[in-house]
């Protein structure tokens, strides 16, 4: 019985990621495409909303048919009260569940992340923060940027 159930659901749900996946890819195109400043002017209007809503539903609908079900628990701050959230370790999967919960919040990324097919074009929706391992002033440019965005006043998205 658990082969067969393998044999059915695993092929059934890597269809359904392959197609979340794709989903997100076109949401992210669409909310970037042509806008200005790439990065560097925070995303407004319809743009934010469409991947605020688009992808944190598309990311809960993946997590839910790999099989996780996540529940919160009290009240989940607002940008205001807290412009930066803390997620550790910050090494897994797991990020993206906290990110899809919490509304799809800027995050910390490797500038490399952002060059990968399909993950690069959704992750740059989310207007990561880079952080180059080239570059020896990035560590100085990644803490300037955080707090630009953190004193924003509610212009960029939180910051995970």
């Amino acid at each position: 019985q658990t082969v067969l159930q393998g044999i059915i659901l695993l092929p059934l749900r890597a269809i359904f990621i392959a197609f979340i996946l794709l989903l997100a890819w076109l949401f992210a195109s669409i909310a970037t495409f042509r806008h200005p400043g790439k990065g560097s002017v925070p995303l407004k209007g319809w743009r934010r909303w469409m991947i605020k809503t688009s992808l944190s539903c598309l990311t809960r609908t993946l997590f839910f048919i790999m099989g996780f079900q996540v529940k919160v628990k009290g009240k989940i701050a607002s940008l205001l009260e807290a412009p930066i959230f803390v997620a550790a370790p910050h090494s897994s999967f797991f990020d993206a569940i906290i990110s899809a919960l919490t509304g799809m919040p800027s995050i910390v990324s490797r500038a490399e992340n952002l060059s990968t097919p399909v993950f690069g074009t959704i992750l740059s929706s989310l207007q990561p923060v880079s952080v180059s391992r080239q570059d020896p002033d990035s560590r100085k440019n990644t803490v300037t940027e955080i707090t630009k965005r953190a004193l924003s006043r509610g212009q960029w998205p939180q910051v995970i």
